[in-house]
Protein backbone atom coordinates (compact mmCIF):
# COMPACT_ATOMS: atom_id res chain seq x y z
CA UNK A 1 0.00 0.00 0.00
CA UNK A 2 1.29 3.43 -0.85
CA UNK A 3 1.97 5.42 2.27
CA UNK A 4 0.37 8.81 2.61
CA UNK A 5 0.00 11.47 5.27
CA UNK A 6 -3.38 11.69 6.93
CA UNK A 7 -5.79 14.19 5.47
CA UNK A 8 -5.70 16.30 8.59
CA UNK A 9 -6.81 19.89 8.42
CA UNK A 10 -4.63 20.72 11.36
CA UNK A 11 -1.50 19.13 9.91
CA UNK A 12 -0.71 22.11 7.67
CA UNK A 13 0.57 25.51 8.84
CA UNK A 14 -2.01 27.22 6.59
CA UNK A 15 -4.83 26.08 8.91
CA UNK A 16 -5.22 27.13 12.55
CA UNK A 17 -8.01 25.23 14.30
CA UNK A 18 -7.25 26.85 17.66
CA UNK A 19 -9.01 30.08 16.66
CA UNK A 20 -12.53 28.72 17.19
CA UNK A 21 -14.37 25.78 18.67
CA UNK A 22 -15.78 22.95 16.52
CA UNK A 23 -19.28 24.33 17.07
CA UNK A 24 -18.25 27.75 15.75
CA UNK A 25 -16.56 26.18 12.74
CA UNK A 26 -19.69 24.14 12.09
CA UNK A 27 -21.79 27.32 12.01
CA UNK A 28 -19.44 28.83 9.45
CA UNK A 29 -19.73 25.70 7.33
CA UNK A 30 -23.51 26.03 7.50
CA UNK A 31 -23.26 29.59 6.18
CA UNK A 32 -21.00 28.52 3.32
CA UNK A 33 -23.30 25.59 2.55
CA UNK A 34 -26.41 27.78 2.44
CA UNK A 35 -24.68 30.33 0.21
CA UNK A 36 -23.47 27.63 -2.16
CA UNK A 37 -26.98 26.18 -2.20
CA UNK A 38 -28.42 29.53 -3.31
CA UNK A 39 -25.81 29.79 -6.07
CA UNK A 40 -26.48 26.22 -7.21
CA UNK A 41 -30.23 26.80 -7.17
CA UNK A 42 -29.82 29.88 -9.35
CA UNK A 43 -27.59 28.32 -11.98
CA UNK A 44 -29.63 25.10 -12.08
CA UNK A 45 -32.84 27.14 -12.31
CA UNK A 46 -31.58 28.93 -15.41
CA UNK A 47 -30.08 25.79 -16.96
CA UNK A 48 -33.26 23.72 -16.45
CA UNK A 49 -35.35 26.61 -17.76
CA UNK A 50 -33.17 26.78 -20.86
CA UNK A 51 -33.66 23.04 -21.45
CA UNK A 52 -37.45 23.26 -21.01
CA UNK A 53 -37.69 26.35 -23.21
CA UNK A 54 -35.66 24.86 -26.06
CA UNK A 55 -37.58 21.57 -26.12
CA UNK A 56 -41.00 23.19 -25.91
CA UNK A 57 -40.19 25.59 -28.72
CA UNK A 58 -38.37 23.13 -31.01
CA UNK A 59 -39.57 19.63 -29.91
CA UNK A 60 -36.04 18.51 -30.74
CA UNK A 61 -34.49 15.81 -28.55
CA UNK A 62 -31.06 16.43 -30.08
CA UNK A 63 -31.09 20.05 -28.89
CA UNK A 64 -31.85 19.07 -25.29
CA UNK A 65 -29.31 16.26 -25.43
CA UNK A 66 -26.61 18.60 -26.72
CA UNK A 67 -27.38 21.17 -24.01
CA UNK A 68 -27.12 18.57 -21.26
CA UNK A 69 -24.11 16.88 -22.78
CA UNK A 70 -22.29 20.17 -23.36
CA UNK A 71 -22.75 21.11 -19.72
CA UNK A 72 -21.18 17.89 -18.46
CA UNK A 73 -18.45 18.05 -21.11
CA UNK A 74 -17.49 21.56 -20.00
CA UNK A 75 -17.44 20.34 -16.40
CA UNK A 76 -15.13 17.50 -17.42
CA UNK A 77 -12.76 19.81 -19.32
CA UNK A 78 -12.54 22.48 -16.63
CA UNK A 79 -12.66 20.58 -13.34
CA UNK A 80 -8.92 19.96 -13.11
CA UNK A 81 -8.30 23.69 -13.57
CA UNK A 82 -10.92 24.42 -10.93
CA UNK A 83 -9.25 21.99 -8.52
CA UNK A 84 -5.84 23.55 -9.20
CA UNK A 85 -7.14 27.01 -8.30
CA UNK A 86 -8.79 25.64 -5.15
CA UNK A 87 -5.44 24.19 -4.02
CA UNK A 88 -3.47 27.35 -4.87
CA UNK A 89 -5.74 30.00 -3.37
CA UNK A 90 -7.89 30.54 -0.31
CA UNK A 91 -11.22 28.79 -0.52
CA UNK A 92 -13.39 31.89 0.01
CA UNK A 93 -11.39 33.81 -2.61
CA UNK A 94 -12.09 31.04 -5.12
CA UNK A 95 -15.80 31.10 -4.28
CA UNK A 96 -15.99 34.88 -4.68
CA UNK A 97 -14.25 34.79 -8.05
CA UNK A 98 -16.62 32.09 -9.31
CA UNK A 99 -19.65 34.07 -8.12
CA UNK A 100 -18.49 37.27 -9.83
CA UNK A 101 -17.73 35.48 -13.11
CA UNK A 102 -21.11 33.73 -13.18
CA UNK A 103 -22.89 37.01 -12.52
CA UNK A 104 -21.05 38.59 -15.45
CA UNK A 105 -22.05 35.78 -17.82
CA UNK A 106 -25.70 36.00 -16.80
CA UNK A 107 -25.65 39.75 -17.45
CA UNK A 108 -24.26 39.03 -20.92
CA UNK A 109 -26.98 36.43 -21.61
CA UNK A 110 -29.66 38.93 -20.60
CA UNK A 111 -28.28 41.58 -22.94
CA UNK A 112 -28.15 39.08 -25.80
CA UNK A 113 -31.74 37.94 -25.20
CA UNK A 114 -32.87 41.56 -25.18
CA UNK A 115 -31.10 42.44 -28.44
CA UNK A 116 -31.75 39.24 -30.44
CA UNK A 117 -35.19 38.31 -31.86
CA UNK A 118 -36.55 35.21 -30.10
CA UNK A 119 -37.16 33.46 -33.42
CA UNK A 120 -33.47 33.80 -34.26
CA UNK A 121 -32.45 32.47 -30.84
CA UNK A 122 -34.53 29.33 -31.41
CA UNK A 123 -33.17 28.62 -34.90
CA UNK A 124 -30.74 25.75 -34.42
CA UNK A 125 -29.17 26.45 -37.82
CA UNK A 126 -28.10 29.95 -36.73
CA UNK A 127 -25.17 30.77 -34.44
CA UNK A 128 -27.27 32.88 -32.05
CA UNK A 129 -28.88 29.84 -30.40
CA UNK A 130 -25.54 28.21 -29.71
CA UNK A 131 -23.89 31.44 -28.52
CA UNK A 132 -26.76 32.17 -26.13
CA UNK A 133 -26.70 28.60 -24.83
CA UNK A 134 -22.93 28.58 -24.33
CA UNK A 135 -22.96 31.89 -22.42
CA UNK A 136 -25.43 30.47 -19.90
CA UNK A 137 -23.68 27.11 -19.68
CA UNK A 138 -20.22 28.64 -19.17
CA UNK A 139 -21.58 30.76 -16.34
CA UNK A 140 -23.17 27.68 -14.77
CA UNK A 141 -20.00 25.61 -15.21
CA UNK A 142 -17.72 28.15 -13.54
CA UNK A 143 -20.11 28.28 -10.59
CA UNK A 144 -19.26 24.59 -10.04
CA UNK A 145 -15.80 25.67 -8.90
CA UNK A 146 -17.53 26.53 -5.64
CA UNK A 147 -18.61 22.92 -5.15
CA UNK A 148 -14.98 21.74 -5.21
CA UNK A 149 -14.07 24.44 -2.70
CA UNK A 150 -17.05 23.43 -0.56
CA UNK A 151 -15.80 19.84 -0.35
CA UNK A 152 -12.43 21.05 0.97
CA UNK A 153 -14.10 23.25 3.60
CA UNK A 154 -15.61 20.07 5.06
CA UNK A 155 -12.05 18.94 5.82
CA UNK A 156 -11.16 22.33 7.34
CA UNK A 157 -14.28 22.98 9.39
CA UNK A 158 -15.81 19.60 10.30
CA UNK A 159 -14.47 17.04 12.77
CA UNK A 160 -13.46 13.73 11.11
CA UNK A 161 -16.16 11.64 12.77
CA UNK A 162 -18.83 14.04 11.46
CA UNK A 163 -17.71 14.39 7.84
CA UNK A 164 -20.00 11.68 6.48
CA UNK A 165 -22.86 13.47 8.21
CA UNK A 166 -21.77 16.79 6.70
CA UNK A 167 -21.65 15.20 3.26
CA UNK A 168 -25.16 13.91 3.87
CA UNK A 169 -26.21 17.47 4.72
CA UNK A 170 -24.75 18.56 1.39
CA UNK A 171 -26.97 15.93 -0.24
CA UNK A 172 -30.03 17.29 1.55
CA UNK A 173 -29.29 20.81 0.34
CA UNK A 174 -28.83 19.51 -3.20
CA UNK A 175 -32.22 17.83 -2.93
CA UNK A 176 -33.75 21.11 -1.88
CA UNK A 177 -32.02 22.66 -4.89
CA UNK A 178 -33.68 20.15 -7.23
CA UNK A 179 -37.10 20.81 -5.71
CA UNK A 180 -36.89 24.58 -5.92
CA UNK A 181 -35.25 24.46 -9.34
CA UNK A 182 -37.82 22.09 -10.82
CA UNK A 183 -40.78 24.12 -9.58
CA UNK A 184 -39.32 27.52 -10.42
CA UNK A 185 -37.98 26.51 -13.84
CA UNK A 186 -41.23 24.99 -15.03
CA UNK A 187 -43.39 27.81 -13.69
CA UNK A 188 -40.96 30.45 -14.89
CA UNK A 189 -40.84 29.22 -18.48
CA UNK A 190 -44.58 28.60 -18.55
CA UNK A 191 -45.69 31.87 -16.93
CA UNK A 192 -42.86 34.41 -17.30
CA UNK A 193 -41.00 33.35 -20.42
CA UNK A 194 -37.26 32.99 -20.93
CA UNK A 195 -36.45 36.69 -20.78
CA UNK A 196 -37.76 37.27 -17.26
CA UNK A 197 -36.25 33.95 -16.21
CA UNK A 198 -32.81 35.34 -17.03
CA UNK A 199 -33.61 38.46 -14.99
CA UNK A 200 -34.62 36.38 -11.95
CA UNK A 201 -31.40 34.34 -12.21
CA UNK A 202 -29.32 37.50 -12.38
CA UNK A 203 -30.94 38.99 -9.26
CA UNK A 204 -30.47 35.78 -7.25
CA UNK A 205 -26.83 35.53 -8.35
CA UNK A 206 -26.19 39.08 -7.17
CA UNK A 207 -27.77 38.32 -3.78
CA UNK A 208 -25.62 35.21 -3.32
CA UNK A 209 -22.48 37.17 -4.21
CA UNK A 210 -23.34 39.92 -1.72
CA UNK A 211 -23.89 37.36 1.06
CA UNK A 212 -20.64 35.60 0.20
CA UNK A 213 -18.74 38.82 0.86
CA UNK A 214 -19.94 38.76 4.49
CA UNK A 215 -18.59 35.26 5.26
CA UNK A 216 -15.23 34.70 6.95
CA UNK A 217 -12.97 31.64 7.26
CA UNK A 218 -10.30 32.62 9.82
CA UNK A 219 -9.01 29.03 10.15
CA UNK A 220 -7.48 29.35 6.69
CA UNK A 221 -4.62 31.63 7.74
CA UNK A 222 -3.10 31.57 4.26
CA UNK A 223 -3.31 29.58 1.06
CA UNK A 224 -1.97 26.07 1.58
CA UNK A 225 1.62 25.43 0.58
CA UNK A 226 0.52 23.36 -2.38
CA UNK A 227 2.69 21.80 -5.06
CA UNK A 228 0.06 22.76 -7.66
CA UNK A 229 1.54 24.44 -10.73
CA UNK A 230 -0.02 26.67 -13.40
CA UNK A 231 -3.71 26.77 -14.12
CA UNK A 232 -4.16 23.17 -15.29
CA UNK A 233 -2.07 20.85 -13.13
CA UNK A 234 -3.04 17.54 -14.68
CA UNK A 235 0.27 15.96 -13.74
CA UNK A 236 -0.14 17.00 -10.11
CA UNK A 237 -3.75 15.81 -10.05
CA UNK A 238 -2.77 12.43 -11.47
CA UNK A 239 0.11 12.09 -9.01
CA UNK A 240 -2.18 12.97 -6.09
CA UNK A 241 -4.72 10.35 -7.15
CA UNK A 242 -2.17 7.61 -7.77
CA UNK A 243 -0.39 8.30 -4.46
CA UNK A 244 -3.38 6.81 -2.64
CA UNK A 245 -3.77 3.08 -3.12
CA UNK A 246 -7.05 2.29 -4.86
CA UNK A 247 -8.26 5.90 -5.17
CA UNK A 248 -8.40 5.73 -8.96
CA UNK A 249 -10.54 2.60 -8.66
CA UNK A 250 -12.90 4.51 -6.37
CA UNK A 251 -13.31 7.15 -9.05
CA UNK A 252 -14.06 4.41 -11.57
CA UNK A 253 -16.73 3.01 -9.25
CA UNK A 254 -18.35 6.44 -8.95
CA UNK A 255 -18.38 6.76 -12.72
CA UNK A 256 -20.86 3.87 -12.88
CA UNK A 257 -23.50 6.22 -11.55
CA UNK A 258 -22.75 8.80 -14.24
CA UNK A 259 -23.01 6.33 -17.10
CA UNK A 260 -26.75 5.93 -16.72
CA UNK A 261 -26.95 9.60 -15.75
CA UNK A 262 -26.08 10.52 -19.32
CA UNK A 263 -29.08 8.58 -20.60
CA UNK A 264 -31.35 10.33 -18.11
CA UNK A 265 -29.85 13.68 -19.03
CA UNK A 266 -30.69 13.27 -22.68
CA UNK A 267 -34.14 11.68 -22.44
CA UNK A 268 -35.71 12.19 -19.02
CA UNK A 269 -37.06 15.69 -19.69
CA UNK A 270 -38.53 14.77 -23.11
CA UNK A 271 -40.22 11.73 -21.53
CA UNK A 272 -41.69 13.85 -18.76
CA UNK A 273 -42.76 16.69 -21.05
CA UNK A 274 -44.62 14.23 -23.29
CA UNK A 275 -46.54 12.99 -20.24
CA UNK A 276 -47.12 16.30 -18.40
CA UNK A 277 -47.46 20.02 -19.13
CA UNK A 278 -44.32 22.07 -18.48
CA UNK A 279 -45.78 23.45 -15.25
CA UNK A 280 -46.85 20.01 -14.03
CA UNK A 281 -43.54 18.45 -15.07
CA UNK A 282 -41.76 20.99 -12.89
CA UNK A 283 -43.94 19.99 -9.94
CA UNK A 284 -43.43 16.28 -10.65
CA UNK A 285 -39.66 16.78 -10.76
CA UNK A 286 -39.85 18.60 -7.44
CA UNK A 287 -41.80 15.75 -5.85
CA UNK A 288 -39.27 13.24 -7.12
CA UNK A 289 -36.40 15.35 -5.82
CA UNK A 290 -37.66 15.03 -2.25
CA UNK A 291 -36.01 11.62 -2.43
CA UNK A 292 -32.69 13.47 -2.56
CA UNK A 293 -33.48 15.10 0.79
CA UNK A 294 -34.51 11.78 2.36
CA UNK A 295 -31.40 10.04 1.05
CA UNK A 296 -29.14 12.82 2.30
CA UNK A 297 -30.89 12.81 5.68
CA UNK A 298 -30.34 9.06 6.03
CA UNK A 299 -26.64 9.45 5.27
CA UNK A 300 -26.44 12.34 7.72
CA UNK A 301 -28.07 10.28 10.49
CA UNK A 302 -26.79 6.76 9.83
CA UNK A 303 -23.51 7.36 8.00
CA UNK A 304 -22.25 5.01 5.31
CA UNK A 305 -21.32 1.94 7.32
CA UNK A 306 -17.87 0.49 7.84
CA UNK A 307 -17.28 0.10 4.09
CA UNK A 308 -18.54 3.07 2.03
CA UNK A 309 -17.47 1.35 -1.20
CA UNK A 310 -19.76 -1.60 -0.57
CA UNK A 311 -22.59 0.78 0.28
CA UNK A 312 -21.94 2.72 -2.91
CA UNK A 313 -21.99 -0.32 -5.20
CA UNK A 314 -25.19 -1.62 -3.61
CA UNK A 315 -26.75 1.77 -4.32
CA UNK A 316 -25.57 1.60 -7.94
CA UNK A 317 -27.17 -1.85 -8.38
CA UNK A 318 -30.45 -0.49 -7.04
CA UNK A 319 -30.18 2.48 -9.40
CA UNK A 320 -29.87 0.07 -12.29
CA UNK A 321 -33.07 -1.73 -11.29
CA UNK A 322 -34.91 1.57 -10.96
CA UNK A 323 -33.58 2.87 -14.27
CA UNK A 324 -34.73 -0.28 -16.02
CA UNK A 325 -38.22 -0.40 -14.52
CA UNK A 326 -39.50 3.12 -13.84
CA UNK A 327 -40.73 3.52 -17.42
CA UNK A 328 -41.74 -0.14 -17.78
CA UNK A 329 -45.26 1.13 -18.44
CA UNK A 330 -46.35 4.63 -19.38
CA UNK A 331 -47.87 5.28 -15.98
CA UNK A 332 -47.40 8.66 -14.32
CA UNK A 333 -47.24 7.23 -10.79
CA UNK A 334 -44.55 4.72 -11.77
CA UNK A 335 -42.42 7.45 -13.31
CA UNK A 336 -42.76 9.67 -10.23
CA UNK A 337 -41.94 6.85 -7.79
CA UNK A 338 -38.95 5.82 -9.89
CA UNK A 339 -37.56 9.35 -9.95
CA UNK A 340 -38.00 9.57 -6.17
CA UNK A 341 -36.19 6.30 -5.48
CA UNK A 342 -33.36 7.14 -7.87
CA UNK A 343 -32.87 10.55 -6.25
CA UNK A 344 -32.79 8.96 -2.79
CA UNK A 345 -29.79 6.88 -3.83
CA UNK A 346 -27.73 9.66 -5.43
CA UNK A 347 -26.53 11.18 -2.10
CA UNK A 348 -25.32 7.75 -0.96
CA UNK A 349 -23.02 7.39 -3.97
CA UNK A 350 -21.74 10.95 -3.80
CA UNK A 351 -21.21 11.01 -0.03
CA UNK A 352 -19.29 7.73 -0.13
CA UNK A 353 -16.73 9.10 -2.56
CA UNK A 354 -16.37 12.45 -0.80
CA UNK A 355 -15.94 10.87 2.62
CA UNK A 356 -13.15 8.60 1.41
CA UNK A 357 -11.29 11.44 -0.35
CA UNK A 358 -11.58 13.74 2.68
CA UNK A 359 -10.22 10.93 4.82
CA UNK A 360 -7.18 9.81 2.81
CA UNK A 361 -6.06 12.80 0.70
CA UNK A 362 -3.94 15.60 2.26
CA UNK A 363 -5.72 18.98 2.27
CA UNK A 364 -3.21 20.77 -0.04
CA UNK A 365 -4.06 18.21 -2.75
CA UNK A 366 -7.79 17.75 -2.20
CA UNK A 367 -8.84 20.40 -4.72
CA UNK A 368 -7.06 18.66 -7.56
CA UNK A 369 -8.29 15.23 -6.48
CA UNK A 370 -11.89 16.42 -6.29
CA UNK A 371 -11.41 18.20 -9.63
CA UNK A 372 -9.91 15.10 -11.22
CA UNK A 373 -12.78 12.97 -9.93
CA UNK A 374 -15.34 15.46 -11.22
CA UNK A 375 -13.63 15.60 -14.62
CA UNK A 376 -13.38 11.85 -14.98
CA UNK A 377 -16.91 11.12 -13.79
CA UNK A 378 -18.49 13.97 -15.75
CA UNK A 379 -16.97 12.64 -18.97
CA UNK A 380 -19.23 9.56 -18.79
CA UNK A 381 -22.49 11.51 -18.97
CA UNK A 382 -21.83 13.59 -22.13
CA UNK A 383 -20.57 10.51 -23.96
CA UNK A 384 -23.86 8.70 -23.41
CA UNK A 385 -25.92 11.89 -23.88
CA UNK A 386 -24.31 12.74 -27.21
CA UNK A 387 -24.65 9.16 -28.43
CA UNK A 388 -28.15 8.42 -27.16
CA UNK A 389 -29.90 11.66 -28.19
CA UNK A 390 -29.44 11.30 -31.98
CA UNK A 391 -29.91 7.52 -31.89
CA UNK A 392 -33.19 7.96 -30.03
CA UNK A 393 -34.34 10.86 -32.22
CA UNK A 394 -33.67 9.24 -35.61
CA UNK A 395 -34.04 5.51 -35.02
CA UNK A 396 -35.41 4.25 -31.71
CA UNK A 397 -38.30 6.70 -31.21
CA UNK A 398 -39.54 6.52 -34.84
CA UNK A 399 -39.31 2.72 -34.73
CA UNK A 400 -41.22 2.52 -31.44
CA UNK A 401 -43.97 4.78 -32.81
CA UNK A 402 -44.33 2.82 -36.04
CA UNK A 403 -47.00 0.15 -36.33
CA UNK A 404 -44.43 -2.64 -36.45
CA UNK A 405 -42.29 -1.32 -33.60
CA UNK A 406 -45.26 -0.59 -31.38
CA UNK A 407 -46.56 -4.13 -31.85
CA UNK A 408 -43.15 -5.66 -31.11
CA UNK A 409 -42.56 -3.61 -27.96
CA UNK A 410 -46.09 -3.87 -26.54
CA UNK A 411 -45.62 -7.28 -24.82
CA UNK A 412 -42.54 -6.00 -22.96
CA UNK A 413 -43.11 -2.27 -22.48
CA UNK A 414 -46.82 -1.80 -23.06
CA UNK A 415 -48.26 0.93 -25.25
CA UNK A 416 -47.67 4.67 -25.42
CA UNK A 417 -45.93 7.43 -27.33
CA UNK A 418 -42.64 7.18 -25.39
CA UNK A 419 -41.94 3.45 -25.60
CA UNK A 420 -38.73 4.14 -27.51
CA UNK A 421 -37.31 6.13 -24.60
CA UNK A 422 -38.48 3.39 -22.21
CA UNK A 423 -36.50 0.85 -24.25
CA UNK A 424 -33.35 2.95 -23.91
CA UNK A 425 -33.85 3.25 -20.15
CA UNK A 426 -34.35 -0.52 -19.85
CA UNK A 427 -31.10 -1.31 -21.67
CA UNK A 428 -29.11 1.26 -19.69
CA UNK A 429 -30.41 -0.08 -16.37
CA UNK A 430 -29.48 -3.65 -17.23
CA UNK A 431 -25.95 -2.58 -18.16
CA UNK A 432 -25.59 -0.72 -14.86
CA UNK A 433 -26.65 -3.77 -12.85
CA UNK A 434 -24.23 -6.10 -14.63
CA UNK A 435 -21.25 -3.74 -14.33
CA UNK A 436 -21.82 -3.06 -10.63
CA UNK A 437 -22.20 -6.76 -9.79
CA UNK A 438 -18.98 -7.57 -11.63
CA UNK A 439 -17.21 -4.82 -9.66
CA UNK A 440 -18.04 -6.63 -6.41
CA UNK A 441 -15.98 -9.62 -7.58
CA UNK A 442 -12.80 -7.76 -8.54
CA UNK A 443 -9.54 -7.78 -6.53
CA UNK A 444 -9.53 -3.99 -6.79
CA UNK A 445 -12.74 -3.77 -4.77
CA UNK A 446 -11.28 -5.92 -1.98
CA UNK A 447 -8.02 -3.96 -1.97
CA UNK A 448 -9.74 -0.57 -1.87
CA UNK A 449 -12.03 -1.69 0.94
CA UNK A 450 -9.07 -2.86 3.03
CA UNK A 451 -7.11 0.31 2.27
CA UNK A 452 -9.98 2.55 3.38
CA UNK A 453 -10.49 0.62 6.63
CA UNK A 454 -6.83 0.91 7.61
CA UNK A 455 -6.40 4.54 6.56
CA UNK A 456 -9.64 5.65 8.18
CA UNK A 457 -8.68 4.11 11.52
CA UNK A 458 -5.24 5.76 11.54
CA UNK A 459 -6.52 9.14 10.37
CA UNK A 460 -9.34 9.29 12.91
CA UNK A 461 -6.94 8.68 15.80
CA UNK A 462 -4.58 11.38 14.48
CA UNK A 463 -7.39 13.91 14.06
CA UNK A 464 -8.63 13.29 17.60
CA UNK A 465 -5.18 14.01 19.07
CA UNK A 466 -4.79 17.16 16.95
CA UNK A 467 -8.29 18.39 17.81
CA UNK A 468 -7.66 17.95 21.55
CA UNK A 469 -4.38 19.86 21.40
CA UNK A 470 -5.84 22.68 19.25
CA UNK A 471 -8.84 23.20 21.55
CA UNK A 472 -6.67 23.70 24.65
CA UNK A 473 -5.66 27.37 23.91
CA UNK A 474 -9.26 28.38 23.17
CA UNK A 475 -10.38 27.34 26.64
CA UNK A 476 -8.42 30.12 28.30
Amino acid sequence: MTEQEPASAASTDSIDLSLRTPAERSRTFTGILVNTALANITTSYLWFALTFWVYLETRNVIATGVIGGAYMLLIALSSISFGTFVDRYRKLAVMRFAAAFTMGMFVLSGVMFLLTPEQALLDLTQPWFWIFTMIILIGAVVENMRNIALSTTVTILIEPDRRANANGLVGMVQGLMFIVTSVLSGLSVGLLGMGWTVVVALVLTALAFAHLLTLRLPEEVKAAASDAQGGFDLRGAWAAVMAISGLFALILFSTFNNFIGGVYMALMDPYGLEMFSVEMWGVVSAIGATGFIVGGALVGKLGLGSNPLRTMLIAVVLMGFIGALFTFREWAWLYIVGIWLYMALVPVVEAAEQTVIQSVVPLPRQGRVFGFAMAFESAAAPITAFLIAPIAQFWIIPYARSAEGSANLAPLLGEGISRGIALVFLAAGIIMIVVALIAFLTPVYRRVSASYAQTSKTQTATEERESESSETPSSH
